[in-house]
């Protein structure tokens, strides 16, 4: 692969050697992690705890001397985005986030290599410039390309793989501070690192296939959701991207398809969820008749198509600034609509109060062992969400068991109770990847009580 690195990186990391140095002295610019003590919480608030010590990360070397001089529970952490408790530890955290940028590129196989704890948001700008563009991207890119691909992150589209599918090449430092650079030329322990749940060791680089720089259209509706489900696979056959946020206590669900196009770029770019929900807020349980009937009306009433022209990377991803926390599972494509349907007649039917609207949406098969969409047919995936500041146990404790009849296979960064005996059930090469994760992590320095709780029988 050509070595295009770019200039900026090089001013950066001098004046990041510079900042640190001022911080935290002369071990700090010398290469040595320095612990520090600082409380960690996730993006929701749901999980927060005090680890021993933190460790900030700047180069590859400070992390290969942390494992190797070190001893103990250790677990990496990104943007904190994850619901589920993947970062919390008796021990030691490591933060990658000074691992990012767009370490080299290539433009006739259209790869470029980025550091691990780049955020997918920052990456879309400086991609455009060289003329790439990511294939997909998920709803939300805040998080770091090495945490949305450890959790198997994907986004919309029955022809487009989850982000960890697009992976073609890896860098892991094992827990005893061995290097490895991993790609299909050993294809078992590439189809494990992919999807990893931070398990195998620390990433600290990715290689990406792209594409060219490319423009997309996004067209928003509202319509009845029983006629949506009904449509869906002709729709999604349709759209490069279709998925719809069914509203609950609502006949009605909010419509989303986006589509490459040479069109100029127009119109302001508005979340969805953040704007068009505004007025289509769900009434909830004690709403009288009356009420739910004319907000019925007057969701039908607001069903114009809304529209707009912009680079992939604005349109693919949303600006989700309430915090939530969410449960995710993917059941096979062809129950997917039955599956949203008894979901949402289990909450009609007991009155459970929620405002929050799911997500319906397919995912292409790959072959990462640990990916939602392991196999050879496409998944549906479909979400629940409530608000931060609601207990959420109810609500999904009692939507759960609605996925497993499906056959459902949890988001590993989303909210679920299931452990090994479950999982290796699901999952075709489960016990070949707990194999993998012993034999470089045999003393379990990387897991954490929920990781155990998975890989551990």
């Amino acid at each position: 692969m050509k070595n295009k690195k770019l200039e900026h990186l090089t001013r950066r990391s001098f004046l990041a050697s510079s900042l640190r140095a001022t911080l935290f002295g002369a071990a700090a610019a010398k290469g040595i992690a320095v612990a520090q003590q600082t409380p960690w919480r996730n993006w929701s608030g749901g999980l927060s705890f005090q680890p021993q010590g933190r460790y900030d990360v700047a180069e590859e070397e400070q992390l290969v001397d942390l494992l190797k001089r070190t001893a103990g529970a250790i677990r990496p952490v990104g943007s904190g985005h994850s619901f589920s408790p993947l970062v919390p530890t008796e021990g030691h955290l490591v933060v990658i986030d000074q691992l990012n940028g767009i370490l080299d590129y290539d433009n006739d196989t259209m790869q470029a290599t980025f550091g691990a704890g780049s955020r997918l948001g920052d990456l879309g700008e400086p991609l455009y410039n060289i003329g790439q563009g990511m294939m997909n991207l998920p709803d939300i890119d805040r998080q770091t390309v090495a945490g949305a691909t450890a959790t198997g992150t994907h986004g919309t589209g029955i022809r487009f793989k989850s982000l960890s599918g697009y992976i073609t090449g890896l860098r892991l430092i094992t827990p005893t501070g061995e290097v490895l650079d991993i790609d299909n030329s050993n294809e078992d322990l590439f189809n494990a690192a992919r999807v990893n749940v931070g398990s195998l060791g620390i990433v600290t680089q990715i290689r990406m296939q792209n594409r060219r720089a490319y423009k997309l259209k996004k067209r928003e509706w509202t319509a009845p959701t029983d006629d949506l489900l009904t449509e869906f696979d002709e729709r999604v056959a349709n759209h490069r991207h279709f998925e719809i946020f069914p509203l609950v206590y609502s006949d009605y669900s909010l419509a989303l398809s986006i589509d490459e196009t040479d069109e100029p770029i127009g119109q302001t770019i508005i979340p969805a969820e953040e704007t068009t929900l505004a007025d289509l807020r769900p009434l909830g349980v004690n709403a009288t008749p009356a009420e739910k009937l004319a907000m019925n009306n007057a969701r039908a009433a607001i069903a114009e198509v809304t529209e707009a022209v912009d680079y992939s990377y604005k349109l693919l991803s949303n600006i989700r600034v309430n915090p939530f926390n969410e449960m995710e599972y993917s059941v096979p494509a062809e129950v997917g609509a039955e599956c949203v349907r008894e979901i949402l007649k289990t909450i009609y039917d007991e009155a459970i109060d929620v405002a929050f609207p799911l997500e319906f949406r397919y995912v292409s098969p790959e072959d990462p062992w640990l990916s939602m969409a392991y196999g050879d047919e496409p998944h549906a995936t479909i979400s629940i969400h409530r608000n931060a500041s609601e207990d959420y146990r109810p609500y999904f404790d009692r939507i759960e068991p609605i996925f497993w009849k499906y056959g459902g296979r949890p988001h590993w960064g989303k909210i679920h109770s299931l452990g090994y005996n479950q999982l290796e059930q699901l999952y075709p090469r489960y016990k070949d990847f707990v194999e993998v994760r012993k034999s470089l992590d045999p003393n379990g320095r990387m897991l954490n009580d929920h990781l155990r709780k998975l890989f551990i029988a």
